[in-house]
C-alpha cells in the first residue's frame, strides 16, 4: 500500500479487496459494497434491503430549510427504507415526535439498526404500505421520497438498479401508483395547516400539482434540487 509501504496485505485481505473492486466494477452501488452510506450528518448502515438513490448528494432532503419555518412537532416519513429521513429529523429536532413506515420488514430492520447505533431510539418504525398502520393518527408534517421513476425512463437502465430491492424499484407502466396513493390519502392524515413534502421526478412537477389540487391541500410550492430540476413539491392543508 502506498500510504503504508511497510505493511504487506495478507492473502485474505488481498482477496477481499479484489472482491470489492469486482463488485463495484459490475455497477453495484458503493454504499452496498461498503455496507454504509452518508446522509446529511449521519452515517447509516446500508444493505440491498434498502434503496440507496435517496442518499445521493443532489437529493432535496439535504436542503437546510426543511428543519425550520414550520410547526412540525409530529412528523411522518413514508417509505423510510434505511431510516435516513426519519433519523435526520430526529437528530436535528430532538423535540419532534417522529414516526416512519415501510412495507418491507427487512428495510425496517436496517432502519432500527441505524436508530440504535445513532442513539435515536425514540423514532417509531411501523410495518405497512404508506399510511396503512396509522389509522386515526394525524401529523404536522408528512414527508416521502417514494419510488417514482417510470418504467421507460432512461434512468431505469442504470446497472446499479439490478442490485436494489425489486419491490422498491417499480418497473410497471403505472409510474404514478406510489405518488398518487400518498397524495390522495395525505389530507386524511394531516393536521389543519399541516404540510406534505413529496419528492418526484424532474418531469413530474405539473402532474403532482394537478394531483394535489384534486386531493385538497393548498399553498403548493415547487423546489429545485442542486442541478436545477424541480424535484420536490410541498403542499399545505388548508
Amino acid at each position: 500500500m502506498r500510504s503504508h509501504p511497510e505493511e504487506v496485505a495478507t492473502d485474505v485481505q488481498s482477496k477481499r479487496y479484489a472482491d470489492l473492486i469486482e463488485r463495484r466494477a459490475t455497477g453495484e452501488p458503493l454504499a452496498y459494497v461498503l455496507g454504509r452510506g452518508d446522509f446529511w450528518s449521519l452515517r447509516l448502515t446500508v444493505t440491498p434491503a434498502v434503496l440507496v438513490r435517496g442518499l445521493r448528494p443532489s437529493c432535496w432532503w439535504s436542503a437546510p430549510w426543511i428543519f425550520g419555518a414550520r410547526n412540525s412537532d409530529v412528523s411522518l416519513d413514508l417509505g423510510t427504507g434505511s431510516g435516513a429521513i426519519a433519523l435526520t429529523l430526529a437528530s436535528e429536532r430532538p423535540g419532534w415526535q417522529v414516526s416512519a413506515t415501510d412495507v418491507s420488514e427487512d428495510a425496517l430492520a436496517i432502519a432500527r439498526v441505524n436508530a440504535e447505533s445513532l442513539d435515536l431510539k425514540r423514532v417509531q418504525f411501523l410495518q405497512g404500505s404508506w399510511f396503512q398502520p396509522l389509522a386515526g393518527r394525524t401529523f404536522d408534517l408528512i414527508l416521502s421520497n417514494p419510488p417514482y421513476v417510470a418504467a421507460d425512463d432512461p434512468a431505469m437502465q442504470d446497472p446499479a438498479l439490478r442490485h436494489e430491492p425489486r419491490g422498491a424499484s417499480p418497473r410497471e407502466s403505472m409510474r404514478w401508483a406510489s405518488l398518487r396513493a400518498i397524495i390522495e390519502s395525505a389530507p386524511d392524515y394531516l393536521e389543519r395547516d399541516g404540510w406534505l413534502l413529496l419528492e418526484h421526478g424532474s418531469g413530474q412537477a405539473a402532474e403532482v400539482t394537478r394531483e394535489t389540487c384534486r386531493a385538497r391541500p393548498h399553498s403548493r410550492t415547487l423546489h429545485r434540487e442542486s442541478r436545477g430540476h424541480e424535484r420536490m413539491t410541498e403542499a399545505q392543508r388548508a
